[in-house]
């Protein structure tokens, strides 16, 4: 393989500005999988992210289609050297590491994986069964990526067209080899070549350009992209001139999730200045701040506050003592407000003394108060920024308790079905035979979920 990759076309002024403040998760897991060199990983200024090698790396089955791809490239890069190496000094791909990476082989050898069978006599058949393994292995890469994205336009990446047989690999090589400057760093993709640049280049550039290939459109956005510099640098200039930092939290009106992806979007040793994130929680939210806490590296206390009237909320006055507290009681001398209610501006102009950062949302926050905070020169940032993309461990815990909590309220008991079915049948069973039947049929009792959802219960008839 070439020891550098091409130069890609760069980015118009558009583009530039279109595919700014993306993430770069999917590009670098691509990348791996793909068998991109780990020296481009290592390279601070190229878009696959190291950090993700190194998991990755961790991974059996990711590991597994990185060598088998690593190697199908060589194949493709070096057919008619390779070829003519095996035809006439009856050489084997385990004895050409100038051209095929013995490391590869050796790791698929150690992982329980060859594809070199002894009666694949044709270097082409060498590349068929790479293409079978694939095929049969891919999928094993499916928790790699997230829900939100389509994973068949993924898996379709590392499969050959008509890999499995001979004719379509030297379709697909012969395509490859004549494009090689369109193929992401020359490695090889099941991709149409054109002159699209970096395909890798970031996460939004990436899904924009797999889904217009099947024809269809990417349209959640804010899932691939984070805040843009200028806001982490104000946060962070924000905590590195303060003493003691407290995140008050107005569960009432801030959304969990974003609020979860905001702080895990900032840098560990800036997040070191934050003492604890504080909850002011009405009994009428959602679950998803009780399990905030083990989705966040910071210490989290969560003040539930019950209502008097049941129509009053008193979450804003619980926060605005909980802040004075703080401020007067232990010292904290900065706050980040977490909140996009305009009442809060009343406490911000109370407490000069303090400093305060505050964190809105998009559609919630009015004019008034974000001239407020302008004129005073308090910083503030949209929580709706940051990227939401990676977090669907915190979802499916919440879901998983949301929907355990209904699950619980379907009262079915085998032994009053049993009854209620013999009275309606108008028949007699002994206790001895209702018992025989209840093990037989009803404690082997199984469920499955339709296509349009529903949930049909099936017994065991034989």
């Amino acid at each position: 393989m070439s020891a550098n990759p091409p130069a890609f076309s760069p980015l118009t002024e558009g583009e530039s500005l279109f595919y700014k403040d993306s993430t770069h998760e999917i590009v670098s897991a691509v990348a791996y999988l793909a068998g991109v060199p780990k020296r481009i990983f290592e390279n601070e200024y190229e878009p696959p992210k190291l950090e993700s090698y190194q998991r990755l790396e961790q991974d059996k089955n990711a590991r597994i289609i990185r060598n088998l791809c690593q190697v199908r490239t060589a194949i493709q890069r070096n057919f008619r050297a390779i070829n003519e190496k095996m035809r006439t000094e009856y050489k084997s791909l385990f004895t050409l590491p100038e051209y095929v990476p013995s490391e590869c082989i050796n790791q698929l050898s150690a992982d329980g994986i060859s594809f070199v069978k002894k009666s694949s006599i044709r270097l082409a058949q060498h590349i068929v069964e790479i293409n079978r393994i694939l095929t049969d292995r891919i999928n094993n890469c499916k928790h790699l990526f997230p829900l939100w994205i389509n994973w068949t336009y993924i898996r379709e990446l590392f499969l050959m067209p008509d890999g499995l047989s001979e004719a379509g690999t030297k379709a697909a090589s012969q395509l490859y080899y004549a494009n090689l400057s369109y193929y992401p760093y020359q490695v090889y993709l099941n991709w149409v070549p054109s002159d699209k640049g970096n395909i890798l280049y970031n996460d939004k550039k990436f899904v924009t350009l797999l889904y217009q290939e099947h024809e269809d459109a990417f349209q959640d956005y804010h899932l691939v992209t984070d805040a843009g510099t200028g806001v982490k640098r104000g946060i962070y200039d924000f905590l590195d001139e303060s003493r003691r930092t407290v995140v008050v939290v107005d569960c009432e009106n801030s959304d969990p999730y974003k609020l979860c992806a905001t702080l895990n979007g900032l840098e560990p040793d800036r997040l070191e200045k934050i003492s604890k994130v504080i909850l002011f929680d009405d009994v009428h939210t959602v679950d998803a701040w009780r399990v905030l806490e083990s989705h966040t590296p910071l210490p989290v206390e969560h003040v539930m506050i019950e209502r008097i009237k049941q129509n009053k909320s008193l979450v804003d006055i619980r926060l605005a003592t909980g802040v004075c507290h703080e401020f007067y009681r232990s010292q904290a001398d900065s706050f980040i407000l977490v909140s996009s209610d305009s009442d809060y501006w009343g406490l911000i102009s109370s407490l000069p003394e303090a400093r305060f950062l505050v964190m809105v949302e998009h559609d919630k926050c009015g004019p008034d108060m974000k001239a407020a905070l302008q004129k005073s020169s308090i910083f503030y940032c949209y929580i709706d920024d940051f990227y939401t993309g990676g977090l669907e461990e915190l979802k499916r815990e919440v879901l998983f308790k949301e929907i355990s909590a209904r699950l619980d309220k379907i009262d079915i008991n085998a032994y009053t079905l049993l009854a209620d079915a013999l009275r309606a049948a108008r028949m007699e069973m002994t206790p001895t035979e209702q018992q025989r039947f209840y093990e037989k049929h009803l404690r082997q009792m199984s469920l499955r979920v339709s296509e349009d959802g529903k949930v049909i219960f099936e017994l065991k008839k034989k």
